[in-house]
């Protein structure tokens, strides 16, 4: 039973618009990015680029559905099918943030932007699959979060360059979690690493986000942020006053390149250094801020230093966030879109509506209330079915067959107008059983002859009428003039007072006789508009108590697992309410309907018994 009736419901909702990647996960959320930066860059059917998924109170409401240690969370490609490499950085069940990096997928066709990936969740068996290393391509060499857990910077990627020393500040607040804070002297040392050298041949990269504080806004003095030194070679990022600029010193070989534009002081601003064979390049915001050409190849294989490189240089005062090296050209796009989806305002990564399976891109959430519900449940639903079955088919049959008894009318009224006196008896049909339609069924009646007013209570009253005043004129062999068919109709017959009352008194049993049959079956529907809520809302309480109590066995008390069982029980009012609310309605009109029917019925049988009197009294 509890299948077909499945079945059935899901015929009529609407199908599916996105496959779910696994059941064993709940719940959904899809993300929109914004890839048009990335519209002409070429890449591999197998690079991706890392995305900073920001999650808040205002994009994402589910923080109570998730784990504590966010080891229920996967994130899938926009195909629902293929698992992505991500990692948390940082999560604060308390404050409802988290910072979570996934691995989007890129192809040559980069431009159908923008993309969607899932995030899914609320599997509570699921176990931890992070992925640090793998969020980021192999030429990724170091990726520094800042984290405050760690007393000194740790490397994410698969190369593990954290040995870092130095005494700079690790704070839990900043651009992305976690980030660093240099007061000038400060600073932090990544010490040397084949994977750190900067070979100009192969191409490197540097990117950051800082956030300069004022000192003196006039000052010319340059402020180290990052430098590597190679015996006397060097390769610095560095500001001088407000304004970037990048420092490199080969032997005989000095080149610098500044941008045009200051940097704003107390705001987090996206910065890069690029070197390629041909050039060196300053990018600012993703936008190319100043380069330079490269006469020589350059080698750099010494220590990463993080602000001042002596201790009697200045380093940058302010903070540094998502430090990341590469030993390649990173394209400037990349740079570009690295600067538009991480920063604090982004609105290059939309959140959508969370989804709950069985309710994916909108459609509707009853499947997963129809597998929540219980045999209580469905025991009180499928006696609620039968019900409306039975009250939806009364409706139905009565209207119908209302709708044929007032045509009938109708059409006796019109042509029982148009008799005389002398032809009163014409419309009659002698031994015509039509008249105790009554206690037949009206479905029955809705399907017979209806040559000569068979669905009529009007014609039912006028056949008993004339039928009575023909027997009563046989049995007092009174006649003066004959009903039958005979040749002296025009003989006249009378009927006494007593035999008028008679024919009265016997009509109007009659009338209630068809009253009875105009009001039959009715109770059905009563008993729909009562009982239905009633039965509904017992199922209702039968699942809650269910639920309930078998929260109270398992011990596990949280929304995940109350909500689809308290869904489920209240699915049951809703199904004793659909019961009601059309045997209510309907009820309502018929009776209206029979009351138009019982007035003409009694004023018919007036009007016609007057017309006896008239036509058959001495």
């Amino acid at each position: 039973m509890r299948s077909i009736v499945l079945m059935l419901l899901m015929m009529m909702l609407p199908g599916m618009a996105s496959a779910w990647w696994n059941d064993e996960w709940p719940y959904r959320v899809g993300f929109t990015v914004d890839t048009s930066v990335l519209a002409t860059t070429p890449v591999a059917d197998s690079d991706g680029v890392p995305l900073l998924v920001r999650l808040h109170s205002a994009n994402f409401e589910d923080f109570f559905l998730v784990k504590e240690d966010l080891s229920d969370i996967r994130f899938v490609a926009q195909d629902d099918k293929t698992p992505l490499k991500f990692h948390v950085e940082s999560f604060d069940l308390l404050n409802q943030l988290a910072f979570i990096w996934v691995k989007l997928p890129l192809t040559q066709a980069v431009g159908d932007a923008p993309r969607k990936i899932w995030m899914y969740y609320g599997n509570s068996q699921a176990v931890a699959a992070q992925d640090a290393a793998g969020t980021y391509g192999v030429d990724k060499v170091a990726v520094y979060h800042f984290n405050p857990g760690n007393p000194s910077p740790q490397d994410v990627s698969a190369y593990q360059n954290s040995n870092v020393s130095g005494d700079g500040l690790v704070v839990p607040a900043s651009l992305i979690a976690g980030g660093l804070s240099l007061s000038g002297p400060g600073a932090w040392t990544i010490a040397q690493s084949p994977t750190l050298a900067v070979e100009s041949e192969r191409g490197h990269s540097w990117s950051a986000w800082v956030k300069p504080l004022p000192i003196d806004p006039v000052s010319t003095q340059k402020a180290t942020i990052l430098i590597q030194t190679d015996g006397d070679n060097a390769l610095e990022l560095a500001l001088r006053g407000n304004v970037p600029e990048v420092n490199l010193t080969t032997g005989e070989l000095n080149v610098s390149v500044s941008s045009s534009q200051p940097l704003a002081m107390e705001q987090w601003q996206h910065i890069a250094v690029i070197v390629t064979p041909e050039k060196l390049s300053l990018l600012v915001g993703g936008e190319l801020a100043a380069s330079h050409a490269l006469p020589s190849a350059l080698s750099l294989q010494g220590p990463l230093t993080i602000g001042s490189a002596e201790d009697s240089a200045p380093g940058f005062v302010g903070e540094l966030d998502e430090l990341q090296i590469e030993r390649s050209a990173v394209p400037f796009p990349f740079m570009q879109f690295a600067a538009r989806t991480q920063g604090m305002l982004s609105t290059a990564v939309t959140a959508g509506k969370a989804e709950q399976l069985g309710n994916a891109a909108g459609t509707s959430y009853f499947i997963t209330i129809f597998q929540s519900t219980g045999d209580e449940g469905w025991t009180v639903i499928f006696l609620l079915t039968v019900m409306a079955v039975i009250s939806w088919g009364v409706m139905v049959f009565k209207a119908l067959f209302i709708g044929r008894a007032k045509k009938d009318n109708d059409a006796f009224l019109a042509q029982y107008r148009q008799l005389d006196n002398q032809h009163f008896d014409a419309l009659d049909v002698a031994n015509d059983d039509s008249a105790n339609v009554a206690s037949e069924s009206q479905v029955l009646s809705l399907f017979g002859k209806h040559d000569h007013f068979q669905s009529s209570p009007l014609y039912h009253i006028y056949h008993r009428a004339i039928t009575e005043v023909r027997n009563r004129l046989s049995s007092t062999r009174t006649q003066h003039r004959s009903l039958s068919a005979d040749a002296n109709r025009d003989a006249p017959s009378y009927l006494n007072d007593s035999a008028i009352n008679a024919i009265r008194s016997g009509l109007e049993a009659y009338v209630v006789r068809e009253i009875q049959a105009l009001n039959r079956n009715m109770v059905l529907l009563t008993i729909a508009v009562s009982g239905g809520p009633f039965l509904g809302l017992l199922g209702t309480v039968l699942g809650v108590m269910i639920t309930f109590a078998a929260i109270a066995a398992s011990g596990d008390v949280n929304i995940a697992a109350i909500a689809p069982g308290v869904a489920a029980a209240l699915l049951t009012t809703v199904a004793g309410l659909v019961v009601a609310i059309p045997a209510l309605f309907g009820y309502n009109w018929l009776a209206t309907r029979i009351k138009e029917m019982v007035a003409d019925m009694h004023m018919f049988t007036d009007e016609l018994v007057t017309r006896l009197a008239e036509q058959y009294s001495e």
